[in-house]
């Protein structure tokens, strides 16, 4: 041991005891495929919903209670507080509904293809725009 150990050994009146060297294995890990993230995104998405019902639902019991207490005491403080509450319990719901839109979002962004516009352009006067319409118009009757 040394010197500083066996002062705080001595204070404390504890015997030395010997130090054991900890080995550290270090695990490398892959970068998972990029094509693999849609089963990260569907975990995630599981995981946070689960998380959100479970908030729901112990601020609705946190919120019964206030409400039963704030109705005892007829206390301002307790009325804040179940205030508080409802707008907590309101924004874990919304949370709930933006979670949804947010997967559907995302899933939509996965099957939709590119898509290409073509707009035709005509460049001229309107004299040379009426004089080719009435070509087409002609070689069409023609027909």
């Amino acid at each position: 041991m040394t010197k500083s150990f066996d002062k705080l050994n001595d204070v404390f009146n504890v015997e030395p005891t010997e130090i054991i060297p900890v080995e550290t294995n270090v695990v490398k890990k892959e970068i998972e495929n990029p094509q693999s993230s849609s089963n990260d995104i569907k975990t995630d998405y599981d995981y946070a919903r689960g998380n959100l019902y479970s908030l729901m639902q112990k601020s609705q019991e946190a919120l019964n209670g206030a409400l039963e207490l704030a109705q005892e005491t007829d206390s301002p403080r307790a009325y804040e507080v179940a205030g508080q509450l409802i707008k907590n319990t309101g924004e874990i719901a919304e949370k709930i509904m933006n979670l949804q839109k947010t997967l559907k979002d995302i899933e939509e962004d996965k099957t939709s293809a590119p898509t290409t516009v073509n707009n035709a352009l005509f460049v001229g006067t309107t004299a040379d725009l009426t004089k080719l319409l009435k070509q087409q118009l002609n070689q069409s009757t023609d027909k």
